[in-house]
């Protein structure tokens, strides 16, 4: 579904990815790790057209290359970026309703799937954004996405600052998305997480990937941990 072919990405003139290269699969979940500074977020805003890069990036055969956000966002893909970026000043419903693409029929997830998969939202509809715990925010900013009806969503940093109970929600959110269908780019430092749902795993170092197999394999492989995962 995803092909991403010898990406390399550039902040002025820094080179920040060197020749990424990785696929994720129809209904797939895939977690992309590695320490900070390693290119794990430069690699989703490429994705999304957000930082000037080269190579090949394929969504269904087709390029993202050269594309504006929102055509790669019709196109199917979602972005939960590590920031949230929710509208404070509109209730979680209005959050909910952005999330919508008008020119399409109506997809596969609508509100009461939303306040189904996180009661709290049901609970909080009618509430500003900005007074949301952390946790709430983050289920919100993942609901807003699903309400365009991706068939890919990439993940940054989705329990990064939770509560375990919080932690445990998002997880089951994620194991929802691939029954549904949905593939997912998971990107995350806790490995405890993304080694209990990932199909697969994808190391980063440097700019590249450095490792990519199972999460079994990647438990056989304390050399790669060490080097490239461990503090």
């Amino acid at each position: 579904m995803l092909q991403i072919d010898q990406l390399h990405a550039y902040y002025g003139k820094s080179h920040v990815l060197q020749g990424v290269s990785f696929k994720v699969g129809q209904g797939e979940i895939v977690a992309l790790l590695g320490r900070n500074g390693s290119g794990r977020s430069t690699t989703a805003k490429a994705i999304m057209g957000l930082v000037d890069c080269e190579g090949d990036m394929r969504f269904k055969g087709q390029s993202l290359l050269h594309r504006k956000p929102f055509d790669i966002a019709h196109m199917g893909l979602g972005y939960v970026p590590e920031n949230r970026d929710i509208f404070p000043k509109l209730t979680v419903h209005q959050n909910l309703l952005l999330g919508l693409k008008g020119d399409k029929p109506a997809g596969r997830w609508h509100f009461d799937d939303m306040y189904q998969l996180f009661p709290r939202l049901r609970e909080r509809q009618h509430t500003e954004a900005g007074v949301l715990s952390g946790g709430e925010q983050q289920m919100l900013t993942l609901c807003r996405t699903l309400m365009g009806d991706p068939e890919l969503i990439i993940i940054d940093e989705p329990t990064e600052g939770l509560a375990p109970k919080i932690v445990e929600l998002v997880g089951q959110f994620l194991r929802e998305l691939r029954t549904r269908g949905v593939s997912v780019l998971l990107i995350e430092q806790k490995l405890t997480i993304a080694m209990q749902i990932s199909d697969r795993a994808l190391v980063m170092g440097h700019g590249t990937i450095v490792f990519d197999g199972t999460p079994a394999h990647l438990r056989e492989d304390a050399g790669i941990r060490k080097e490239w995962l461990e503090v």
